[in-house]
């Protein structure tokens, strides 16, 4: 465990586990490395607390197409979460709500920039709530750009969050305008993505979650936004410390073959690596509380004889500062040793072996809906029972009570399983759009 956090920051400390021993030949090493956040008081340099004051922003941006006239509670109900969103929020937090149809407007406080958060903006914020109308169409990209430029007129703010509510697909813009507008927001601020009803697209709020680096999930039934809401808030003002990058650097011949966070929820960072000096990248992980999160390393290094050891990749976590260079907040090391023990190069750590098959998991439920959708109903079966199988040996209890509601399960360890008839829509996306959720190893 190394924590090298300066007094008065968060405290992060970071745990590598593997099994640092290789055959002969071989090339790859496999690391889990567990980063857990405790305490705090800056961030960038700022005093936060909390996410208090000023240092912290949120755009509350809500569906206002004509769609959420059905039913016609699925408005009010909107209406109700944002003003729970709104009450979570501390004094001092800058923030806006933003009306989203084929257009975006900033309907509280309506100028362009971001209201402070006291007594008399949440009663003016809840009287604008309380005239938005369903109409129009749905085009995401502007409303994802909206939310950048009131977030830029607040450039103070170190926590800047986002929260997306829609209940339809992006039908009033052309794909390549949503991804230029993602483009232009990623690492601006981070952004939770919810979708209320079954009319909406899961791949495509899960691209915007992952650009944004937030959460996506299902709410079914629309009187459950508020509660909904109010918990994203509470996790937003318990953010501590933004933008912190997991930098891994490998040594001479060696390279990265991927990165991926495995908890709490499967996400590849592979492809956002950005350049950190020389044999080094930086992957985003944004925002951070008190909390604990895993990540999967996998590095190829060139082989060696037995008996060499050498230090396959140096993990840190690490806080850009505005002078360009970047805090160490958190180092780990991954270590590989050639070795003629069968025993131990064959040896498959627990941890690695754990998120290896969540990760499978999540892959199988993925690839089970989508060919089910396309009507390859064998193929569905098999990837299901698959994802069945993965997630008895994995203890993942939530994701088989999901699966279970979309399959029969004949024999949870074999993976053996029907579809059941008449499956709820609510159901399958449900299943799909919380896929990617895991669980810790057992200890």
């Amino acid at each position: 465990m190394a924590s090298l956090s300066k007094p008065g920051t968060p405290r992060f400390d970071v745990d590598v586990f593997q099994n640092e021993y290789l055959a002969q030949g071989s090339r790859e090493v496999n690391a889990i490395v567990t980063v857990t956040a405790t305490g705090g008081g800056t961030s960038g340099g700022r005093p936060l607390g909390a996410a208090a004051g000023t240092d912290a922003a949120v755009v509350l941006v809500i569906d206002c197409s004509g769609s959420m006239e059905h039913p016609n509670t699925k408005m009010r109900h909107a209406r109700e979460a944002t003003a729970a969103a709104i009450d979570t929020l501390r004094d001092g937090v800058a923030f806006a709500v933003v009306a989203g149809t084929h257009e975006a407007v900033d309907v509280f406080p309506g100028n362009g920039r971001l209201a402070v958060v006291g007594q008399y903006t949440r009663g003016h914020a809840k009287e604008a709530l309380r005239r938005l109308k369903p109409s129009g169409g749905t085009a995401i990209g502007t409303w994802i750009s909206k939310a950048r430029q009131l977030f830029d007129s607040h450039p103070q703010a170190s926590i800047r969050h986002a929260v997306l509510l829609t209940d339809g697909r992006n039908e009033h813009e052309k794909p390549a305008d949503l991804q230029r507008a993602l483009e232009a927001a990623t690492g601006a601020f981070t952004a939770d993505c919810r979708g209320v009803g079954t009319d909406w697209d899961v791949a495509e709020l899960r691209k915007i979650s992952s650009a944004l680096l937030g959460t996506v999930d299902i709410v079914a039934e629309p009187s459950g936004l508020a509660e909904d809401f109010r918990a994203m808030m509470a996790d937003t003002m318990d953010k501590q410390v933004a933008d912190v990058a997991l930098r891994v650097w490998t040594p001479a011949n060696a390279q990265v073959k991927f990165v991926k966070q495995v908890a709490p929820a499967v996400e590849d960072l592979t492809a956002r690596r950005a350049a950190a000096g020389p044999r080094a990248g930086d992957y985003p992980t944004g925002s951070w509380g008190d909390e604990s999160r895993d990540y999967h390393v996998c590095v190829e290094v060139p082989a060696a004889a037995v008996g060499n050891e050498m230090l396959a990749a140096r993990v840190s976590l690490v806080l850009p500062q505005p002078d360009g260079t970047a805090e160490v907040l958190g180092q780990g090391l991954v270590r590989a040793v050639w070795t003629d023990d069968l025993a131990s190069s064959t040896r498959i750590n627990s941890q690695v072996a754990h998120y290896t098959g969540q990760a499978e998991l999540a892959e199988s439920i993925r690839d089970g809906m989508e060919a089910h959708r396309a009507g390859d109903l064998d193929r569905a079966t098999a990837k299901l029972g698959a994802a069945v199988r993965l997630a008895h040996a994995g203890g993942n209890e939530g994701t088989l009570k999901l699966l279970q509601k979309v399959v029969d399960v004949v024999d949870a360890r074999e993976g053996t399983v029907r579809f059941r008839k008449n499956v709820s829509e609510a159901d399958s996306m449900t299943l799909e759009t919380r896929s990617t959720k895991t669980v810790r190893v057992k200890k």
